[in-house]
């Protein structure tokens, strides 16, 4: 936690400490098919436009990390190649106070066919106030042109003032899916023109 926004610096000093950790829950890869039990699940899914333009950009946004281009959460460093065991520190502002939280790529997901799809899955390290995994995806469906953006998380507290304040972190949390798919809607229909 800090009153102001970490430096590069401190960000890289962070990284190197939590590149070696351990992920911080068992059930690694989970958000590939059934959360486990005692997490608490979200989802979030929201149709970007029509067409293989509005895919390769909304592709293009997630590989800049768009998804997290939201103002008061960041991911650093915003050109962090999207691939296996990979390592970000994505920062969030609340009440003044900068959170710090690191996450390793589980998984990347590059699929072509009647369903394309790409993506990625990270999940937690020490250096996280919750526990658990987030996958972000996007998928064109070939059948009906339709460019979908969808997030999965199973999460639960990790850190004394998560679950001192847990209301207040459901509150952002929430707030993170419909702050993420508005980020995405902008970016895919900006470029998919």
């Amino acid at each position: 936690m800090s009153l102001r926004k970490p430096t590069p610096d401190t960000l890289r000093r962070f990284l190197a400490t939590q590149t070696p950790l351990a992920f911080t829950y068992k059930a690694v890869g989970a958000t590939a098919e059934t959360p486990p039990p005692g997490y608490v699940v979200d989802h979030t899914r929201i149709k970007l436009g029509e067409g293989e333009p509005v895919f390769r950009s909304a592709i293009a946004a997630l590989q800049r990390w768009e998804q997290f281009n939201l103002g008061w959460v960041e991911a650093w460093p915003s050109g962090a190649p999207i691939q296996k065991g990979e390592v970000v520190a994505v920062m969030g502002r609340a009440f003044g106070i900068w959170w710090l939280n690191a996450c390793r790529v589980v998984y990347v997901v590059d699929e072509a066919g009647p369903i394309s799809k790409f993506g990625l899955a990270y999940g937690t390290l020490p250096g996280h106030v919750e526990s658990g995994e987030e996958r972000f995806l996007i998928e064109w469906d070939r059948g009906d042109d339709g460019v979908w953006y969808d997030i999965l998380a199973f999460s639960r507290p990790h850190h004394v003032l998560t679950r001192l304040g847990y209301p207040v972190v459901r509150w952002f949390q929430k707030r993170f899916g419909r702050d993420s798919a508005a980020s995405m809607l902008r970016a895919a229909s900006s470029e998919g023109r």
